[in-house]
């Protein structure tokens, strides 16, 4: 196998305090840019991803507060993570508070290894039940953003996209997206238990590879890596439950390729089910 039939991607479970100021998001995406800058110097990665606002809390606290903590696309949270991408030369997918003349966003975007803005993906669903309350602070976003890593066609969705079946074919059947990186932030809240049944789903109905990856904290973790098929010999990987943790995950063309010929569910679709 090739360098260029794998991909070797750092999943971040890191830890977000709470914050209220811009001063300490700053030093928040110090500290983060600190935990990653080690990973990275003991192993390589192609592409490093972060969970759902990983620049800031996940909070009504801090969303009060996003007059002040908010950001350009290109505010803090770039200026933090392009150094580390073009200091190991890594693609870095980071999560912030986006607001510019149109709105207020929960955006990913993406940092090159040259240092320069890849895209950004504003979340397409907002969720509001149990612990979130989104639509009382932010806008819904009206694209969808993929990109090119050694070959693999990637693309971001957040938390609650999830749930909603449609974005994840889209991406699949019409972008032909190879790794869905599903970044949230699941708060464990009544809906916390069926979230892993989803990315399940999403991964062997499309047979992708699908990060799935929350932040760390008490009330958080348990992220999982899903492989485009699982059974009783494959198994999700499974981040530790609470705690930061970081996982290097090395995926490769041949696997992917092997999957769709074994199981040819994509082939067998019709193509059209609105006249049944």
């Amino acid at each position: 196998m090739s360098s260029t039939d794998a991909l070797t991607l750092l999943a971040c479970q890191i830890e977000i305090p709470a914050m209220t100021t811009a001063s300490e998001r700053d030093a928040h995406l110090a500290t983060s840019v600190a935990k990653v800058r080690a990973q990275l110097s003991g192993a390589k990665a192609d592409l490093v991803v972060l969970p759902e606002l990983s620049s800031i809390d996940y909070s009504r606290d801090a969303f009060e507060c996003l007059d002040e903590i908010a950001e350009d696309v290109e505010g803090a949270s770039f200026q933090a993570w392009r150094v580390l991408a073009q200091e190991f030369s890594v693609f870095i997918s980071y999560s912030f508070a986006r607001r510019d003349t149109t709105g207020t966003y929960i955006s990913i975007a993406v940092a090159g290894p040259d240092g320069e803005l890849v895209g950004h993906y504003d979340k397409l669903h907002m969720c509001q039940y149990g612990a979130s309350m989104e639509k009382e602070y932010f806008d819904r976003g009206d694209h969808i953003f993929t990109f090119k890593v050694k070959g693999f066609t990637l693309s971001p969705i957040i938390c609650y996209d999830i749930r909603i079946p449609e974005l994840c074919r889209t991406l699949t059947l019409q972008h032909g997206v190879d790794l869905i990186l599903h970044c949230g932030a699941y708060f464990r809240d009544e809906s916390f238990a069926t979230w892993h049944h989803f990315s399940t789903t999403r991964a062997l109905e499309n047979q992708v590879f699908f990060l799935s990856l929350n932040r760390a904290g008490a009330n958080w973790g348990n992220s999982r890596f899903c492989w485009p098929w699982m059974d009783e010999n494959t198994y999700p990987i499974r981040f530790k439950g609470t705690d930061e943790d970081f996982h290097f995950i090395t995926i490769s063309r041949d696997q992917l390729s092997k999957v769709r010929e074994d199981y040819t569910f994509l082939k067998d679709r019709l193509e059209d089910y609105s006249g049944l």
